[in-house]
């Protein structure tokens, strides 16, 4: 199986060179790609056809996205061409030699009032522009004839890059205490579990074309159980002690959100349910916060020059 994996220098990308390189034939693609002919600016929309036209995947994963949550509601522009538009572009081109697509989508399209995990049919409702930008892709792609797979996910770590566990880790080495929002609810899920379970589903997904469209939709891809950003900043010290990344945990403040306010409103509960994903391709999402522990050994990290 060849596969054109998009936004390969990003945090979930550089997970996803490794863990779909033992399904088929990676070609990796970014901005700064080392070859020529898979680097590519997501912005220039002709230069990603021709990419796309070139390379003639059986199987895109697009990991490329516009993150930046508070600066979204600034730059609305950006976030909806990366998020929704770029999709949508591939979508409408993989059909010609019958190729499929993995997109990446988030626990940020529902309005976070719920009580129980979120299914994949209950009603969306995002608060900010970075949430509608990537539901406007989901619902580009749910208009397209192309196979897909839509992933949701939910507060994505690793130990490399920029996110709350190397956030947690810097700030708990230079400060005796941290303040951490206690009232928004989710899954913490670790890039290495995500990219791992990307590739089992896309192996069992792309066997056969008739139940690879039969299959075709959106699916809840975390870890297991739910906790706050507090109790998730509680485990990380923990385990920065106990694996010598920190030598002590600095004190740490429970608040509110309205105590620690953000440009764009974020979910006060983002849990989601991943009884179909399960179901549908024998995946056991991990306890969040074993999960963790994994995590801090460095055991997906090993062996890995980034």
């Amino acid at each position: 199986m060849k596969i054109l994996l998009l936004g390969a220098e990003g945090q979930l990308g550089g997970y996803l060179q490794r863990s779909l390189a033992d399904i088929g034939t990676v070609r990796a693609s970014s901005r700064h790609a080392l070859d020529e002919s898979l680097r590519i600016d997501l912005k220039d929309t002709a230069g990603l056809l021709s990419l796309l036209a070139r390379e003639s995947p059986d199987l895109v994963v697009n990991a490329a996205a516009y993150t930046a949550v508070d600066q979204a509601e600034a730059d609305s522009e950006e976030a909806m061409l990366a998020n929704a538009a770029l999709p949508a572009v591939i979508a409408s081109v993989i059909t010609s030699w019958n190729g499929a697509l993995i997109h990446f989508s988030t626990d940020y399209v529902f309005d976070g009032t719920g009580t129980r995990p979120y299914v994949e049919d209950d009603p969306t409702g995002p608060l900010g522009v970075y949430g509608k930008s990537k539901l406007n892709g989901e619902i580009a792609l749910s208009r397209m004839s192309a196979d897909h797979l839509i992933l949701r996910t939910a507060w994505v770590y690793s130990l490399r890059g920029r996110n709350f566990l190397t956030t947690m880790l810097r700030l708990g080495a230079e400060r005796h205490s941290l303040t951490v929002v206690d009232d928004q609810h989710g899954t913490p899920t670790s890039a290495g579990f995500l990219a791992k379970a990307t590739a089992l589903i896309a192996q069992k997904w792309m066997r056969e074309r008739r139940s690879r469209r039969e299959a075709s939709g959106i699916y809840h891809l975390t870890a297991s159980g739910e906790t706050t950003w507090h109790g998730f900043a509680q485990a990380i010290f923990e385990e920065a002690v106990q694996t010598g990344r920190l030598n002590a945990a600095p004190l740490l403040l429970p608040t509110d959100t309205a105590g620690f306010p953000t440009p764009a409103k974020r979910p006060a509960w983002s849990v989601l349910d991943t009884t179909r994903v399960q179901t549908v391709f024998g995946i056991t999402p991990p306890d969040w916060r074993s999960e963790l522990r994994t995590v801090m050994s460095g055991a997906y990290d090993a062996g890995s020059s980034t």
